[in-house]
């Protein structure tokens, strides 16, 4: 099968993912491999496999606190994927309706050797009652309107949201500010990475869940 051309790994990545990189290189890998055929991502996708999705969800994952960690909407792995191959100190738990991207999870897990992986093949408002974690992250799911609603019942006391958003982040963070007093939302942020390591900018929208 002819793939698409692929994006070269950045000369930052060494500082960014550490220890991980051969693991996130061999999910890069599978990724060109698999990803049109599975519909996993977009054939324009590969050209920016690198600094779009891996990079971005490293980034991610460098910012998650230790503890149990939800992914909603997990898709090709990202950032759930890359946060585990990351942080062994974090059990990702992948939350994914759809079954063949559900599948592609816990295959993939097994792929790379990542026993710190749990894959929930249903929707995120179906599994409030059996999830519960200190963290939950998203990425390109939903805006925060709809987005906090969902992630805010599966985290702990105390716990966080850290959700991945683009530049419109602050007109969601308006958008939704009534969702944000219903849930008991402290603290709300705009966080910015990236480009301390010489990449794109990542944006993530971090709160404590009361």
């Amino acid at each position: 099968m002819k793939h698409s051309a692929r994006e070269a790994e950045p000369a930052c990545a060494e500082l960014i993912c550490g220890d991980s990189l051969e693991t996130l290189r061999l999910f890069a890998d599978h990724i060109v491999e698999w990803g049109e055929e599975l519909g996993l991502v977009g054939p324009r996708e590969l050209e920016r496999l690198w600094t779009r999705h891996i990079l971005n969800s490293a980034l991610l994952a460098r910012k998650v606190p230790a503890g149990t960690l939800a992914d909603v909407g997990s898709g090709a792995g990202f950032p759930g994927l890359v946060v585990a191959a990351m942080r062994p100190d974090v059990h990702c738990t992948l939350i994914e309706p759809l079954g063949r991207r559900a599948t592609w999870l816990e295959e993939e897990a097994q792929r790379l050797d990542l026993t710190n992986v749990t894959v929930v093949n249903e929707r995120a408002e179906d599994v409030r009652e059996s999830v519960s974690v200190d963290s939950v992250t998203a990425r390109a799911v939903s805006a925060l309107k709809t987005l906090v609603p969902l992630c805010v019942p599966l985290v702990n006391p105390g716990g966080q949201l850290l959700l991945m958003k683009g530049q419109r982040v602050d007109d969601e963070i308006r958008a939704a500010s009534k969702e944000l007093v219903r849930a008991g939302i402290s603290d709300p942020r705009v966080e910015l990475t990236g480009p301390e390591f010489g990449t794109e900018e990542t944006r993530i929208f971090r709160a404590t869940v009361a």
